[in-house]
């Protein structure tokens, strides 16, 4: 017969998603920042001259599918920024399938205020 899951089993079950996706995250930005770092140093160039460097998102895929070392490792740095919002994007989604809806109200806002805080800094 197939027993339901305690909420103690709940949370710790949806702690692991989240602990896990925190470190598939950092290790993919580690690698990334990695491979820029080594092309870098492998070609002693940034890919860009002078004392440019890429400023917008599609500057920086751009530059990263033309190997360009400098926009690789800020891709890695963007990967890494994108974590900690990710992170709380899935918790609103855990907290809405434990029904706990003050938290999802709580997480939202917390979403919205980091994705504005980029839209401000950008300005």
């Amino acid at each position: 017969m197939h027993q339901k899951k305690s909420d103690d089993e709940n949370t710790k079950e949806m702690e692991m998603i989240i602990g896990s996706f925190l470190r598939i995250g950092i290790a993919v930005s580690s690698i990334v920042i990695a491979a820029g770092i080594f092309l870098f140093l492998l070609s002693g160039k940034s890919g860009y001259t002078g004392d440019y460097f890429p400023t917008t998102l599609v500057e920086i895929l751009t530059g990263s599918i033309q190997f360009k070392s400098y926009a690789i490792i800020l891709l890695g740095l963007l990967f890494l920024m994108s974590v900690p919002i990710l992170r709380v994007a899935i918790s609103i989604f855990v907290f809405l399938k434990e029904k706990d809806y003050l938290y999802v109200k709580i997480t939202t806002l917390v979403l919205i205020i980091l994705i504005l805080s980029f839209f401000i800094g950008k300005a």
